[in-house]
């Protein structure tokens, strides 16, 4: 059976829903060894300036801009975990954890978009230490997934779809339900570097698949990103594809705009599930996991 693809109406619907925080443990910052103050006073200064860029802009200072795109350049996207492989024999429970940062994941959103992998999105600061931003879950529709790719891959081993580069593409392409919930670690982000990050990181990914002449489209999605939304730690935001065409923008359950485009839904999701993802380990995820949805 062909993959329904670009014909058949991919929608994307980014639900940013800017929640209010909930409680997660916090991770343990406590430092035990003297040598390691002069870097953490060194992070502190580094993390605040950047802070800062949210309510500085001028442009006859371009090192406060440099800080900022430093901070949140495209590099560093192998994180480590200590909670190892995400299966879908641990979602029988309500919410997955993430052990590292104490942030929890539904198992399910809705009645069948089904968690396939959680990671980290980490940044380094100033070259010193490596922050950890947000927390992502990937989550696909489980009928969407056993519709569309079960007749192609349902008889291939693990090890054969690990190898098979279309399984992943497959994935993208055709016209399956999913979401990438992000959940607010680092307390100083401001919506201004949400915005900058996501202007580098996807408008990357818009050249890769579309060409050069994407600036119009790159504009209007990172627009929504409007500087009256706040961002503290534990706020939600789903990016989702939905089927059609169109991306949904809602924070605090209200749409506030919507962007008809295929190409921003794949170069979305790239970022997560691609060739040079944030979080290998979370990719790696997804796959085992997927292949184990498609084999049932």
């Amino acid at each position: 059976m062909n993959i329904r693809r670009a014909q058949v109406m991919v929608s994307l619907r980014f639900p940013f829903l800017f929640s209010q925080p909930s409680n997660h443990p916090q991770p343990n910052t406590a430092t035990t060894h003297g040598a390691s103050r002069p870097v953490a006073i060194a992070v502190a200064a580094a993390t605040s300036a950047v802070a800062g860029v949210a309510t500085y802009q001028n442009r006859k200072h371009p090192f406060v801009q440099n800080a900022l795109n430093f901070l949140f350049s495209n590099s560093n996207h192998t994180s480590s975990h200590f909670w190892g492989s995400l299966s879908l024999a641990d979602n029988s429970s309500d919410t997955v954890l993430e052990s590292k940062t104490g942030v929890s994941f539904p198992s399910v959103l809705g009645d069948s978009r089904k968690l396939l992998g959680i990671g980290l999105r980490k940044k380094s600061v100033l070259g010193l230490k490596n922050i950890d931003v947000y927390a992502f879950g990937v989550y696909a529709d489980n009928g969407d997934v056993k519709k569309l790719l079960s007749e192609k891959y349902g008889k291939l081993s693990l090890s054969e779809l690990k190898q098979n580069k279309e399984f992943n593409e497959d994935l993208m392409e055709a016209d399956i339900c999913m979401t990438v919930r992000l959940q607010i670690i680092y307390s100083k982000l401001s919506i201004r570097s949400v915005r900058s990050a996501f202007e580098e990181s996807v408008g990357t990914r818009l050249q890769k698949f579309g060409g050069s002449d994407n600036k119009e489209l790159l504009q209007r999605f990172t627009s929504q990103f409007r500087d009256e939304y706040k961002i503290p730690r534990g706020s939600v935001i789903d990016l989702s594809k939905e089927q059609g065409t169109f991306i949904k923008l809602v924070t605090s359950g209200v749409e506030v705009g919507s962007i008809e485009s295929k190409l921003l839904c794949r170069s979305l999701l790239d970022l997560y599930i691609g060739e040079d993802p944030f979080d290998r380990k979370a990719k790696e995820d997804v796959e085992i996991n997927l292949a184990s949805l498609v084999q049932k």
